[in-house]
This record gives structure tokens, sequence and C-alpha cells, in this order.
């Protein structure tokens, strides 16, 4: 039996919606704001598909904390940008990301951060010692506040 868990963060950004989009649907952009990319020096990276959007893909594999896993744009709308996650390494998982921005007049986005996902297995026993939220919330704010400097300095 699985038992079903939402993690979300939301950040102001002062620059308009399209700017942040940019950062979020096209893969090639993340290692300026992901949380993740400096986890190992040496991870491999690939890419799949279109350059960004619905379709693109984004492939990694690393040391033991990176993991391995993959990443799909299944979504892709002004204001909304939907990815199919799946970690293989260190545990498998399957998770939905969205990202989704709320423009605040014309050069202010509100960014709310969402994953769903199910803990089975490994990862809900896990969870009795640890919420996904405290697990991963820390690391979606990181993730903001560079997307958010990222998405101002452009």
């Amino acid at each position: 039996m699985s038992k079903p868990y939402t993690v979300v963060r939301t950040i102001t950004v002062e620059a308009p919606c399209e700017r942040v989009r940019a950062l979020v649907n096209d893969f090639h952009e993340w290692p300026k704001w992901s949380p993740w990319e400096d986890i190992d020096p040496a991870m491999r990276r690939t890419f799949s598909g279109p350059e960004a959007g619905v379709g693109a893909g984004y492939a990694w594999e690393g040391n033991r904390k990176a993991g391995k896993g993959s990443m799909k744009v299944t979504g892709d709308t002004p204001q909304q940008v939907d990815i199919d996650l799946r970690f293989e390494k260190p545990f498998p998982a399957n998770n939905r990301i969205e990202l989704v921005m709320t423009p605040r007049g014309d050069t202010t986005t509100a960014v709310e951060w969402r994953m769903h996902g199910e803990l089975s297995g490994f990862t809900r026993v896990f969870s009795v010692v640890k919420s996904m939220d405290s697990l991963i919330g820390p690391d979606f704010e990181k993730g903001l506040a560079k997307l958010k400097s990222a998405a101002e300095s452009a």
C-alpha cells in the first residue's frame, strides 16, 4: 500500500512570467537554478527530444548522493510547466512536478513548485523518520531562491 504526498514551496520573482518559464521549460537552463546541479561536479547529463517544452528530456547519473534518474516535460503552458520525474537510484520513485507561474502585474511572478508522489517500500519506511516535506522542502527553497536570482538578473 502506498501513501500519497505533496511538497509545495512558493516565491515571488521580480521578473515577467515569460522569463521565469524560459528557465523552467528548458533543461539546459536548469544549471542556473536547480538546487541539485552542484551535488556532483562529475555528474553525467544527457538531453533528449526538443530543446524545450513538451517532450524535452534530461537524464543524469552521479555519485551516491546525486543518484540516477530522468525528467521529461509533459505539459507546457504560459503559466505552468509539468514534469515527469523518475528516480532509479538511490531508490526507485516516480513523481510529478508542477511549476506554476502566476503573473502579478507585468513584471512580477509568483512561482509555486509542487511535487506529488507516493511513498511505498523503502520511501514509506524512511518517511516514518523524516517527512518528504522536511526532506525536499529545503531543496525547493534553495532552488526557488536561485531561480529568482537567475530570472531577476537576466
